[in-house]
C-alpha cells in the first residue's frame, strides 16, 4: 500500500491548521482544498542519483559532472540532498557546472549513522573530503553549512560558503528554542525505542517554528495555477521525504538549541575565506542564528526564505550568480547588501 503524500503526520498537521484558522471555517476549507490538490497532483519524474566516487559507512560522495574544478556540496542531514539539484531550471548544481565547477555532493545515505554531529564531521565528512587530496571549496546548505564549517577546521577546505546555515543557536530566541524543546521532549520518547527519528517526527519541529506559514502556503495552493501546483508538489515531495535522522545526531542538535550554543563542538571559526549567505525572510534559520552579524563584510543578505533562496524564481540572480562569482574570485567578498 502506497503511502499518501504528506504532510505527515496528517492528524498533527490538521490540528495545526485548526489552531491557526480558529473559527474561520472558510479559511480552513481553502487550506484543505490546497492539501487535496497537492495530494492529487501528478508525481514529478524521479531524479537519478549522481555516480558515487567514495563511501565511508553509509555516507557517500557523488559527482555531478565528469570535469571541472572540484567543490563539495554539503546538504542538511534532514531531507534529501535533491534541493541542490531539484529540477531543470531549479538547480544550483547545474549552474555551478556551467560556471566551470565539478560539484561533488555529500549523500548522508538512507541508513542513518549512529553518530552525533561532531562524530559525523570527524569520522565521515572530513575523511570523505580528504579523499580528494587537497583543500577544496565547501558549500553547505542549512545544517550542512554548520557541519561544513566544523569540517573546515580540519584543513580540508580552501574556503566555505554557508547557505542559510545556523551557527548561533541562541539566535532562535527564547520562544523558538522553547518550541523546539517541547517538540524534542515528545519526539525523543517515541524515537528512542526506534534508535532513529523518522520524518514523521521531524516535520513537526519545522511546523513549530512557524505554523502560520505552513497553513498559508496550503491556503495559497487552493487557487494556484497548474504550473505553480507542479512546482509546489515537486518541492513539497522533497520537504516531506528523506531518511530518518540518527538518534545521536538528533539529540546533539537538540542540545545545541537547549544550550543556545555556538557552532558544533566549539565556536572556533577557521581562518579562511567565508561567505555567509543569509535569507532575511528565513523562518527555519532566522538571520540572528547566522555566523555573521549585520555589517560583517563576509555576509550576503538575500531577500528570500530558507528554500526559495536556493530554488525560487530569483535564486539565479540572488544566490547562484553571486556565489559562483565569489568562488571564482578565490574568496573575494561579493557586493554586500540585500539582493
Amino acid at each position: 500500500m502506497n503511502r499518501a503524500r504528506g504532510p505527515h503526520p496528517l492528524p498533527l498537521f490538521l490540528a495545526t491548521v485548526q489552531g491557526v484558522c480558529g473559527a474561520d471555517r472558510a479559511r480552513m476549507a481553502r487550506v484543505l482544498d490546497g492539501l487535496a490538490r497537492y495530494q492529487q497532483a501528478a508525481a514529478p519524474p524521479p531524479r537519478a542519483p549522481w555516480p558515487e566516487l567514495a563511501r565511508i559507512g553509509a555516507v557517500s560522495l557523488r559527482a555531478g559532472a565528469a570535469t571541472g574544478r572540484p567543490l563539495v556540496l554539503v546538504p542538511s542531514l534532514i531531507n534529501p540532498p535533491d534541493v541542490l539539484d531539484l529540477a531543470p531550471g531549479q538547480s544550483l548544481a547545474a549552474h555551478l557546472v556551467a560556471a566551470g565547477w565539478r560539484p561533488l555532493l555529500v549523500d548522508w545515505g538512507d541508513s542513518p549513522e549512529p553518530l552525533d554531529l561532531a562524530a559525523l564531521v570527524e569520522q565521515r565528512l572530513v575523511p570523505l573530503i580528504a579523499t580528494l587530496g587537497r583543500p577544496v571549496p565547501l558549500v553547505g546548505y542549512c545544517l550542512g553549512g554548520t557541519l561544513a564549517l566544523a569540517a573546515a577546521r580540519a584543513g580540508v577546505a580552501g574556503r566555505v560558503a554557508l547557505l542559510a546555515a545556523p551557527w548561533r543557536f541562541a539566535g532562535y530566541g527564547e520562544a523558538g528554542r522553547a518550541a523546539l524543546g517541547r517538540w524534542w521532549a515528545q519526539a525523543r520518547a517515541l524515537a528512542t525505542p526506534l534508535g532513529v527519528v523518522p520524518m514523521d517526527l521531524l516535520q513537526p519541529a519545522f511546523w513549530a517554528l512557524d505554523p502560520a506559514a505552513l497553513v498559508a502556503k496550503y491556503e495559497r495552493l487552493a487557487d494556484a495555477d497548474d504550473q505553480a501546483l507542479a512546482g509546489f508538489a515537486r518541492l513539497e515531495d522533497w520537504a516531506n521525504g528523506g531518511a530518518p535522522l540518527g538518534l545521536a545526531a538528533a539529540a546533539a542538535l537538540a542540545s545545541l538549541f537547549e544550550a543556545g550554543a555556538t557552532g558544533i563542538a566549539g565556536d572556533a571559526v577557521p581562518d579562511l575565506p567565508i561567505l555567509d549567505v543569509v535569507a532575511m525572510q528565513d523562518r527555519i534559520v532566522p538571520p540572528a542564528a547566522a555566523l555573521t552579524q549585520p555589517g560583517d563584510p563576509r555576509r550576503l543578505e538575500i531577500d528570500g526564505g530558507h528554500v526559495g533562496m536556493v530554488v525560487g524564481g530569483r535564486a539565479r540572480q540572488r544566490l547562484w550568480e553571486p556565489l559562483a562569482a565569489w568562488l571564482h574570485a578565490d574568496g573575494a567578498t561579493p557586493q554586500s547588501g540585500l539582493v
